[in-house]
């Protein structure tokens, strides 16, 4: 399942201890372990060569492997029981092309994780954050988005939401609206957290109907980058 995961991503899937990890060069990222053996239970992140991350297999299996996207949608998960694999976190960095239902059930749900784990830092950390939606109305409609963003609202943290304004939160929700018809607002899924103690952003483009091209990331540089060009564009 992990390999299924990652088959159409820049990462290398390598099952078996150690197999492959010789021949590693420049610029790959692969996933090693043994999803399909029993005796095998854990998944290990390698960069160049060297291992970046390790995880439990179980970890993977109860945030990503095991699950469908409704498990977040619905909020079946409170956004404080978010957890995030360190081999996921690892994955900072990398360009993600991926497709949501019905083409595939399983691509988006890394770039979900992420989206929930930033969402969680802005609930315990506070700070700034900002997320588009595309329809606004996505934060009414879908019960676990509804409930994570009630819970920020009510928060310590500054709370920006962005999209075509088809539904307006009631000013009582504790969030600040930015609306549009641009393509901008159409086509960008992005959830931003700066705070003083953490800063991580997730930033997708779609590309086609329910195709994106993403990346997440938690250098702080990068994540004031992209809150920036949010500010100056939208």
């Amino acid at each position: 399942m992990v390999r299924s995961l990652f088959e159409r991503q820049p990462v290398e899937v390598v099952t078996g201890e150690g197999d492959g990890v010789g021949e590693l060069t420049d610029g790959d990222l692969e996933l090693s372990g043994s999803p399909e053996s029993a005796e095998c239970d854990r998944v290990v992140l390698f960069d160049d060569g060297e291992i970046v991350a390790e995880s439990p297999l179980s970890e993977l299996e109860a945030t990503i492997l095991h699950v469908n996207s409704d498990l977040y949608i619905t909020g079946a998960v409170d956004v404080d029981q978010i957890e995030l694999p360190d081999v996921i976190r690892g994955l900072a960095d990398t360009t993600f092309h991926v497709r949501g239902f019905p083409e595939s059930n399983s691509e988006k749900l890394p770039l979900i994780l992420i989206s929930r784990h930033v969402e969680r830092l802005s609930h315990e950390h506070g700070g700034t954050h900002r997320a588009s939606f595309q329809r606004l109305s996505r934060i009414h409609d879908e019960r676990g988005t509804a409930n994570v963003y009630r819970k920020l609202g009510e928060s310590a943290a500054d709370i920006h939401v962005y999209g075509v304004p088809d539904w307006v939160p009631p000013r009582e929700a504790g969030l600040k609206l930015h609306g549009g018809y641009e393509v901008d607002y159409e086509r960008t899924w992005f959830v931003v957290h700066r705070s003083e103690a953490e800063a991580a952003a997730l930033v997708a483009i779609e590309v086609g109907t329910n195709e994106w091209l993403g990346e997440w990331t938690f250098d702080r540089d990068r994540v004031e980058a992209v809150e920036t060009a949010i500010k100056e564009n939208l």
